[in-house]
């Protein structure tokens, strides 16, 4: 825990892992079956000896329960079963079918009360019913147990998003409001009311059918992969916001066994280098877990032309997709058409025929771009592919050019100074020349390189031994700075 001017600041709180939440369900599944067991019983006994429909069909409900229960237990087993060749997203929906069983049972219960009541009001029945501190006190436990069920597997249902869970706080939710209006039939019957025990079975019914309705629909929605209220919206524009992402193209969740699943399409610039595209996609899916942890969401990146895409960025986007390297690319407008010219590297063994050839389509390829008027003009330079072997040239050879270099930029009286870091290596084709100079961090780029190939072009004069000069400008520092 840290602590800041303003109290103490609690960590995050750490969210369960998969074999966690599966135990915490298996958990709640079990103290399920054993409370549904032992409240049966004791209705079972207090409806023998009341006589009471009412707590009859409470208790027949409860043995409904405990089959229900049992099958809620070997659900959420097979459900944190992980994926496998056969089930790529898991086995999830085996708790919505298990829901949709017990939504089944729950509509059968009510309808099995609502016929005996019915059919106690049609032939004018009234059964006797007996009203003991026994059947009292039974009610009142269950009720107990009920609420506190009802409670604690509604919050372990919304904590794992298990569909069974949540149906089974349904059947508790209904025990507990059954039991209650078992109780107040009773007590109707201690006052008189002789048909107060079977207009208690009504309510039971109807408060039973319409849990089993509720529950229907939610368990309905899972399986048809109805995606989550408000989440699409939500997590489109999330994925607006990250930087690099021009639009959303598509976007599918659906829920699975407590989890979503889904698919979403984005688009990025196609001028864009593939590694850029990577983060692009790997800071979405953070900002998803961010806001929905129980997430997987599998993105995808596709592509598009921009409106802000300039015309040299699509001529070397042209050449990258062709795998041509290209360098000194000039796009310049003549009245209304456009003129490209570029220098084009090729394998410098490569036969002319063949790399004209080459350069023949990079072309093609530019003008179904730009249109058939484009000029394209190419430049065939031959590329060394292979490691040409080298060593560090004698320290004289490195202090006579780091003096060359340092003799040029000070006759030029250009921007450049303060030579440094001179590197030089001996090849077979002459001296490879890399080095450091520091330059006004104001100066423009363009400036930059023409002062460079300045000193360069005249070191090359100077000593033609040298046949390649690689210069680092370094913005300079200012004086006293440190």
């Amino acid at each position: 825990m840290t602590t800041t001017q303003d109290g103490p600041e609690t960590a995050p709180a750490v969210r369960a892992t998969p074999a966690q939440i599966a135990q915490i369900k298996q958990r709640a599944a079990i103290l399920s079956v054993m409370a549904t067991i032992l409240l049966t019983a004791a209705k079972i006994v207090g409806a023998t000896i009341s006589g009471s429909l009412a707590l009859l069909t409470d208790a027949l409900q409860g043995l409904v329960d405990v089959g229900s229960t049992l099958f809620t237990w070997f659900a959420v087993r097979a459900s944190d079963k992980p994926a496998d060749d056969e089930h790529h997203y898991g086995h999830g929906k085996v708790e919505a079918l298990a829901a949709l069983v017990e939504t089944a049972i729950l509509f059968t219960l009510a309808g099995a009360i609502l016929w005996e009541a019915g059919n106690r009001l049609w032939t004018n029945v009234i059964a006797h019913v007996e009203v003991t501190p026994l059947v009292i006190g039974v009610l009142v436990l269950s009720m107990i147990v009920d609420a506190i069920r009802w409670r604690s597997l509604t919050k372990v249902a919304k904590e794992t998003g298990s569909e069974a869970l949540a149906a089974e706080a349904t059947h508790f939710s209904a025990d507990f409001v059954g039991s209650t209006l078992v109780l107040v039939g009773l007590i109707g019957v201690w006052y008189g009311i002789e048909r107060a025990d079977t207009a208690a079975a009504f309510a039971i019914a109807a408060y039973t059918a319409f849990s089993a309705y509720r529950l229907a629909r939610r368990v309905l929605d899972t399986l048809m992969d109805t995606a989550p209220e408000g989440m699409s919206e939500k997590l489109r524009e999330i994925a607006r916001g990250v930087p690099g992402v021009v639009g959303v193209n598509w976007l599918r969740v659906r829920p699975t066994g407590g989890r979503v699943h889904g698919e979403i399409g984005i688009s990025v610039s196609r001028t864009l280098p593939l590694d850029r595209v990577v983060a692009i996609k790997a800071q979405l899916g953070e900002a998803l877990v961010k806001v929905e942890p129980d997430a997987e969401i599998t993105i995808t990146a596709d592509p598009v032309q921009v409106d802000d895409e300039t015309a040299l960025e699509r001529v070397l986007l042209i050449a990258l997709k062709l795998k041509i390297p290209v360098h000194h690319v000039t796009v310049h407008s003549i009245g209304d058409k456009l003129s490209v010219s570029l220098d084009m590297e090729v394998d410098q063994s490569l036969p002319l025929g063949e790399a004209h050839e080459i350069a023949t389509r990079l072309e093609s390829a530019i003008r179904a771009e730009f249109g058939g008027e484009t000029e394209v003009e190419t430049h065939i330079e031959p590329m060394e592919t292979g490691q040409p072997a080298g060593h560090n040239a004698a320290w004289e050879t490195v202090e006579d050019i780091g003096k060359a270099l340092a003799g040029e930029a000070a006759k030029l009286s250009g921007p450049i100074h303060d030579i440094h870091s001179v590197r030089v290596r001996q090849t077979a084709k002459g001296l490879v020349v890399n080095y450091h100079c520091r330059v006004d961090p104001g100066l423009n780029v363009a400036a930059v390189h023409d002062a460079v190939d300045a000193i360069e072009r005249a070191v090359r004069i100077a000593r033609p031994q040298v046949c390649r000069l690689v210069s680092h400008a370094e913005p300079a520092v200012p004086a006293g700075a440190n």
